[in-house]
């Protein structure tokens, strides 16, 4: 399978990684910097590889069958629309846009060329994220209700975080808002968003937000987040609490699992039942960008349909734009993708 990757930057040299362990071939490497498309070919060993600025050119020159999207957000649309137009797939980074009208114009591209375009959601193949997700599906809570997650760090960047508007919803709660997204199988219907920026912050915008989704089947997640809570830090996965009719989870989103179902009703409190959550078999895909890599190259050949396709991963960038909106016209808005 030959491969063009388009946007060499630090990021890139993980997704090479992968590629070279699959024996896929880098046939081009495309950059706005052609010393940046150079020296990445070098360093991941493919010194042979075409080199350039244009990537319809390139495309063109080296007729790849897909394309790695490592460019910055902005770039992604261009990116993806040509590669489509070249009949290549793409596998880009997240997000998709930065609004709804480009990302369902990607959709529709895609779905016109008949090819596949996925986006890199690594926490999908997160080991702990598969192992709650084998729980939710056994059934053990019953019907979800509720679904909480909290995501407190204080991070301290360099660069362009530090003064990034909406920076928490825009750069990391994708990530939070897909996991709920897929452990719950539930779509978002409505949010209502605020953001704010705390006293004694090292951002210069906001960066902690609290928003409550109205999702499908009734349920209602809550996001609470900062990136400027010094103390008591939580993962980068987020502390989960999951309610469901028969009994509710909490996750550490680490290793720390609990779990309680009712084991008898009638008095003012049930009594309750503590049960374990299995862990389950390893997968052989537990390693974020690379698991993801490794699904989309299968997914070509085989023609299934990657859990990252950009016709389900546009919800979890429609809860980020939300969110967006909502909090900056202080009022609940409809999710819509």
């Amino acid at each position: 399978m030959k491969v063009v990757l388009a946007g060499c930057g630090a990021m890139s040299q993980t997704w090479l990684k992968t590629a070279n362990s699959l024996n896929l071939e880098m046939v081009g490497f495309v950059d706005i910097y052609e010393e940046a498309a150079r020296n990445r070919a070098v360093s991941s060993g493919w010194p042979q590889a075409r080199i350039g600025t244009d990537l319809a050119k390139m495309l063109a020159e080296t007729k790849p069958d897909l394309v790695f999207d490592c460019t910055v957000p902005q770039a992604h649309p261009e990116v993806t629309l040509t590669a489509l137009a070249h009949g290549c797939h793409v596998l880009g980074e997240k997000p998709m846009a930065i609004n709804l009208e480009k990302a369902r114009e990607m959709v529709a591209a895609a779905q016109k060329a008949g090819k596949i375009y996925a986006v890199i959601q690594n926490r999908r193949y997160d080991p702990n994220v598969r192992r709650l997700k084998e729980f939710m599906r056994s059934g053990a809570l019953g019907p979800l209700t509720t679904l909480n997650s909290d995501f407190y760090l204080g991070a301290h960047f360099d660069g362009f975080r530090l003064t990034m508007p909406h920076v928490l919803l825009v750069d990391m709660a994708i990530h939070t808002f897909d996991t709920a997204r897929f452990i719950s199988g539930a779509d978002p219907v409505s949010v209502y968003c605020k953001e704010w920026n705390p006293a004694g912050s090292w951002y210069a915008r906001d960066a902690s937000a609290v928003a409550i989704f109205e999702m499908s089947n009734g349920l209602v997640y809550t996001y609470r987040g900062s990136w400027c809570a010094e103390g008591l830090n939580t993962t980068w996965e987020s502390d989960w609490r999951i309610i469901g009719q028969k009994g509710s989870l909490k996750w550490d989103g680490g290793q720390g699992f609990a779990a309680q179902t009712v084991a008898k009703q009638g008095g003012f409190i049930s009594e309750l039942n503590n049960i374990e959550v299995p862990e389950i078999a390893s997968s052989g895909k537990e390693s974020g960008h690379a698991s993801i890599i490794a699904e989309m190259v299968e997914c070509i050949q085989t023609g299934r349909t990657p859990e990252t396709v950009c016709s389900d991963n546009i919800k979890s960038l429609a809860m980020v734009l939300a969110a967006v909106e909502s909090a900056e016209k202080g009022r609940q808005v409809e999710v819509k993708w």
